[in-house]
């Protein structure tokens, strides 16, 4: 299971949606750094109990993301500001066409 940025931004988002233990165990695996190891034996449970409950969360949160696509939304807002911000005067009617998609 490799680490990155996109399920703990999935996570920001989303992470409410989650049960609270699953949500608990990936923010340790994701924001927090922990081995499937350490978080077991904080847990008081297997390495394989969490790496299962990890695993659905992020299903859980892959699949909220396919369906609302905010963290996608997210992301062009900040790109299409940095446009804006560069004189690209065009990015403000994609950037408010994104707020009015919302």
């Amino acid at each position: 299971m490799t680490k990155n940025l996109y399920i703990s931004s999935l996570l920001d988002v989303y992470g409410d949606f989650l049960g609270e233990k699953p949500r608990k165990l990936t923010e340790c695996y994701y924001n927090e750094d922990l081995s499937l190891s350490e978080i077991a034996e904080n847990e008081g449970i297997t390495r394989q109990g969490v790496r299962d409950q990890i695993k659905r969360a992020e299903a859980q949160l892959l699949s909220l993301e396919e369906k609302c696509g905010y963290c996608k939304k997210f992301q062009s807002l900040k790109e299409l500001s940095v446009k804006y911000t560069d004189g690209d005067k065009d990015a403000l009617t994609e950037i408010l066409n994104i707020i009015n998609d919302l």
